[in-house]
C-alpha cells in the first residue's frame, strides 16, 4: 500500500486552540491518518499520513479552522506508515524559538518560490544560513550553506546576534537568505531577523521539501538527503526515502556504518550519543526497547514514548 504524507503549517490568530482539540482530533482520527499535529495561540503544525483520501480530508478540516483557509501542504509518498498513531497536542508556539513577541503575521522576509532560489543563492552578495540543526545539516543542505550548528532552535537567535556583529566588523551588509526544511522554521527566524534590524532578509518558500518537488535534479543545487521528521528519516531528491536509519535514543540519523560500530545499540545508543548518556537513560532506553520487540512479535504496535516529532516542533 502507498502511504501519501503531508507536512503542513499555517500562521494565523488561533485564540481558542484549547477548546477546538478534541473535536479536531476526532475529526481527524475520522480520517484515518496518524501523525503529530500542533496546536497554538500563533497557528497550527504538523505532518499525517494515511490515504490521498483521508489525508486530504484531514487537510480540508484543518483549512475549515478559521485563518487556515489557505494553508500548503508538501506532499511525497511512503510503502510504509511512517507514524504509530495520531496525536494532536497543545502548544506555546507551533516551532519553539523562545523569543517572545515574534510574530510572522505581523512581520516576515521576503519569500522566494523555488524555481527563483538559485539565482539568489548564486549572487556573491548573499550569505546562505540553514537554519536546522546540526544533524539536519550533517546529512544535506545546499551549495554555499552556513551551518549554524544549533542544537535547537533556541540557540537561533544567540547565534544570529552574534553572526550579525561579525559581518558589522567586516563592514558587510550582505542579504540573507535562509531556509529549512518545510518554511516553518524561517518564517519564525526571518521575523526575528528583520526585528533586529535586517532588511534584506529572504527565505525558500515551502522549505527545502518544496524545492526537491520543484527543481529538477539536473538543476539542483541541493547536496546530499533532507531529514524528515517521521519514521522514513530522510528523503532523497525525488522525495523517496533515503539511506539513513535512526538512533532512537538521541533522535540523530545513523548510517549502516554507524550500527556496525560496537557504540550502537538498537534503541539505546549510537556512536554519537554513547558518551552523551547516563546509566540511568541508558537502562530506561534498553527497557522502552524491551518492550516495543515484545509488541512487535505479538504483531502490535508499540503505544510507548513515539521517537519522532513534528517537523520543527
Amino acid at each position: 500500500m502507498t502511504y501519501t504524507v503531508a507536512a503542513f503549517y499555517k500562521f494565523f490568530s488561533f485564540p481558542d486552540f484549547e477548546a477546538r482539540r478534541a473535536a479536531l482530533a476526532e475529526t481527524l482520527c475520522g480520517a484515518n491518518v496518524k501523525g503529530t499535529v500542533l496546536l497554538a495561540s500563533e497557528g497550527v503544525n504538523g505532518t499525517i499520513a494515511g490515504t490521498a483520501e483521508g489525508v486530504e480530508a484531514a487537510l480540508a478540516t484543518l483549512r475549515a479552522l478559521p485563518g487556515a483557509a489557505d494553508l500548503e501542504a508538501k506532499f511525497s509518498e511512503t510503502d510504509e506508515m511512517p507514524f504509530l498513531r495520531l496525536k494532536v497536542r497543545l502548544k506555546k508556539e507551533i516551532v519553539t524559538m523562545g523569543i517572545q513577541g515574534t510574530d510572522p503575521n505581523a512581520l516576515v522576509g521576503t519569500y522566494v518560490e523555488p524555481t527563483e532560489w538559485n539565482d539568489l543563492i548564486s549572487d556573491p552578495d548573499t550569505v546562505l544560513i540553514d537554519t536546522r540543526n546540526d544533524y539536519e545539516y550533517s546529512i544535506g543542505t545546499f551549495e554555499g550553506a552556513i551551518d549554524p550548528e544549533t542544537k535547537t532552535f533556541r540557540e537561533f537567535p544567540n547565534w544570529f546576534r552574534k553572526f550579525r556583529e561579525r559581518l558589522e566588523a567586516e563592514g558587510r551588509t550582505p542579504k540573507v537568505a535562509m531556509f529549512c526544511t518545510g518554511g516553518i522554521r524561517c518564517e519564525k527566524a526571518t521575523s526575528f531577523v528583520k526585528a533586529e534590524g535586517i532588511d534584506d532578509v529572504f527565505h525558500l518558500k515551502g522549505g527545502i521539501l518544496k524545492y526537491l518537488e520543484t527543481v529538477p535534479e539536473t538543476d539542483s543545487k541541493w547536496r546530499g538527503e533532507c531529514f524528515v521528521f517521521d519514521e522514513r528519516v530522510s528523503v532523497r531528491h525525488d522525495l523517496t526515502p533515503g539511506s539513513y536509519d535512526m538512533c532512537h535514543a538521541c533522535k540523530r540519523p545513523i548510517t549502516n556504518e554507524d550500527k556496525a560500530e560496537a557504540a550502537y545499540v538498537p534503541g539505546v545508543s549510537c556512536p554519537h550519543c554513547i558518551d552523551e548518556m547516563s546509566d540511568e537513560q541508558r537502562a530506561r532506553f534498553a527497557e522502552r526497547q524491551k518492550q516495543i520487540d515484545l509488541a512487535r512479535q505479538r504483531g502490535q504496535e508499540h503505544m510507548g514514548p513515539e521517537a519522532r516529532r513534528s517537523e520543527d516542533a
